[in-house]
């Protein structure tokens, strides 16, 4: 195979904008692991106390992940993270204003492998979500194995990032006070199989829990439809019902995140490696859907508003398709 190896005269802004990416890459891909070997190393060592103490934090510590987390308004606003954001580019575009009084459930589509819209929008300031929507507070919703990872949790949860729990959606839309945004990845592990260049299938129409809770609650529904986040990554065929879907499914039954086989280019070429594509990304928030709160939804409450909601994500990805270069015959779909 043919390497095409990058130039040399590539602009310095260039450079620091692929290494803000691949630091953010490391830290979805191998920051657990190293966070977990360290805490190991610790243990071991003669600073085994350091190890004892923290332990005894974490247990103490144990229930933030599903109570707001704890963000750090200083490494969200890092320089890093506009180098990161410009690199796609990303951009985050407003189509209507959000009342701080309320609270939110934004539904990202779609998932994409590494859900890189999402991180840069809402994990970090560096496409101005505070300033576009004045008052609220965005929280991406992660898998709660990632939150007993010591170090680690500590790290995601100063961007932003919360339990993707039961308990923890239903902490942030209950809060009183109003302003708390729940930022969930619809589709989930199990639509990252499919993400591809091209692909327009959304796991929704199974996926219903969010629509009860945001019932219980009184939250208001908000559509979020992240253009470009399929074209950041190819992915070895895995078709439904290959051997190799099976066992990805399989493995995402028992360990809960899926693994997707996913290659796009390199750091000094552009044939091979795990780098995303530089495809812009263009993150589309919608009109909110108002939610009446409902103590006691019945089904067919449920199966209202999601159909309201599954309407509201077409219309969206149709109103805005041809800005972004997709075709007027290709619609989304769902499963």
């Amino acid at each position: 195979m043919k390497v095409d190896f990058a130039p040399l005269n590539i602009p310095l802004r260039r450079r620091i904008q692929t290494i803000a990416v691949l630091q953010w890459l490391f830290s979805f891909l191998m920051l657990a692991q190293f966070c977990l070997a360290g805490f190991i190393l610790l243990a071991l060592s003669e600073w085994w106390v350091l190890a004892v103490l923290y332990a005894g934090w974490l247990w103490l510590d144990l229930d933030t992940p599903v109570c707001g987390g704890r963000r750090s308004q200083w490494i969200r606003t890092w320089t890093i993270w506009h180098h990161f954001r410009d690199y796609f580019p990303i951009s985050l575009v407003k189509t209507a204003d959000l009342d701080p009084r309320h609270n939110y459930i934004f539904g990202f589509h779609p998932h994409g492998v590494l859900v890189a819209g999402a991180f840069g929008n809402f994990c970090t300031e560096a496409t101005g979500f505070s300033a576009l929507f004045p008052g609220l507070k965005p929280h991406l919703l992660m898998l709660p194995f990632w939150f007993r990872v010591p170090l680690f949790r500590d790290y995601i949860m100063a961007g932003g990032l919360v339990s993707s729990c039961k308990n923890s959606l239903s902490y942030l839309l209950s809060r009183p006070e109003g302003g708390h945004v729940a930022v969930l990845a619809i589709g989930g592990a199990p639509e990252a199989l499919d993400a591809r260049p091209g692909a327009l299938t959304l796991q929704l129409l199974k996926r219903k829990g969010f629509i009860k809770l945001a019932l219980k609650h009184g939250a208001h529904l908000v559509p979020v439809f992240s253009f470009g986040e399929n074209e950041l990554f190819d992915q070895i065929p895995n078709p439904r019902g290959s051997s190799l879907r099976s066992l990805q499914e399989r493995l995402q039954c028992i360990m809960g995140v899926s693994l997707p086989l996913f290659h796009a280019r390199g750091v000094f070429q552009y044939s091979f490696g795990l780098m995303p594509y530089r495809k812009s990304i263009h993150t589309i928030v919608g009109e909110p859907i108002p939610v009446v709160q409902t103590p006691s939804p019945s089904s067919e409450d449920i199966d209202v508003i999601h159909g309201n909601y599954m309407q509201a994500v077409s219309q969206l990805f149709e109103q805005n398709k041809h800005l972004y270069g997709i075709p007027d015959d290709r619609h989304i779909s769902f499963t």
